[in-house]
């Protein structure tokens, strides 16, 4: 079992927490605010754009860092203290700790390509506004350290509604039918915590994209879930497929791990049975 610091605490950060927690390992949850960690999770309070407040993380002496701190608003400035800033003072305090490994969460927003091609691991990023810009600078702190990063493209499980409120009023359906990539936040942390426990045997790969197996339009995904929500939408024309990009999860299969939620039909169907 080992002793990790999981650096930021929010819905993913939590729920990982929670797992590693379970399987047996020393985790300690590193957040901003006070609140009730999950059982066995040792909470510590602090600020990871403020140095100051990071001193003590040292005294931990952790074995591995995951970094899923989630950026407060959609503004430049945030995303830089919270993923770059953030992660250069975490790495900064933990100079002189012999860290494992380390995990970044990142997004598959670095890549601003819009195409009908399959994108994977070896294609580079292109990047078109701040949010991927800064994804970039922050991952490129991490050279030299053994890391991996894990680009994670749209989160949704557990009181993440948009897409199902989105499909209940047919008439605000945006008029793009572009690409979309989704991961369940279940199997997002259950792929960490995977890759953590396959640390004894194998290293993995410096980068994963983290999404489920079935890219698919928009527009498939809103009336599949107005159907099953009975609101009434087939009179409502489908625009053609334009736009975004398609991912692939080949080697993230190719790890082993197998999906709570392959594809948006399962992910969603449990958050339409569960009450959303």
């Amino acid at each position: 079992m080992s002793r990790i610091l999981v650096a930021g605490c929010g819905d993913l950060g939590m729920e990982l927490a929670r797992r590693l927690a379970e399987a047996g390992n020393e985790v300690i949850g590193l957040r901003r605010s006070v609140k009730t960690m999950p059982a066995g999770v040792q909470l510590m309070t602090a600020d990871v754009a403020s140095p100051t407040t990071l001193e003590r993380i040292a005294t931990i002496q952790p074995e591995i860092l995951v970094y899923c701190v989630a950026a407060t608003e959609h503004s430049d400035e945030n995303y830089r203290l919270s993923y770059v800033e953030g992660l250069r003072n975490v790495l900064a305090a933990l100079k002189n700790v012999p860290l494992q490994h380390i995990f970044f969460v990142s997004s598959t927003g670095v890549y601003g390509q819009e195409t009908h091609e399959w994108l994977d691991e070896d294609i580079p990023p292109l990047p078109t506004d701040f949010s991927g810009q800064r994804m970039l600078e922050a991952e490129a702190l991490l050279a030299g350290y053994p890391a991996t990063v894990l680009r994670f493209s749209g989160i949704y499980g557990p009181g993440r509604t948009r897409m199902i409120r989105l499909a209940q009023v047919p008439a605000q359906w945006p008029p793009k039918n572009g690409w979309t990539n989704r991961i369940h936040r279940d199997d997002g942390a259950a792929f960490i915590q995977y890759l953590i426990g396959q640390l004894e045997y194998a290293t993995p790969a410096r980068l994963y994209l983290v999404t489920d197996s079935q890219p698919v339009a928009l527009y498939d995904v809103l009336h599949w879930l107005a159907q099953q929500l009975q609101v009434e939408a087939e009179t409502i024309a489908t625009p053609t497929v334009a736009g975004n990009k398609r991912l692939s999860n080949q080697r993230m299969l190719a790890t082993g791990y197998r999906f709570i939620y392959p594809d948006y039909v399962a992910g969603y169907q449990a958050l339409l049975n569960a009450g959303y």
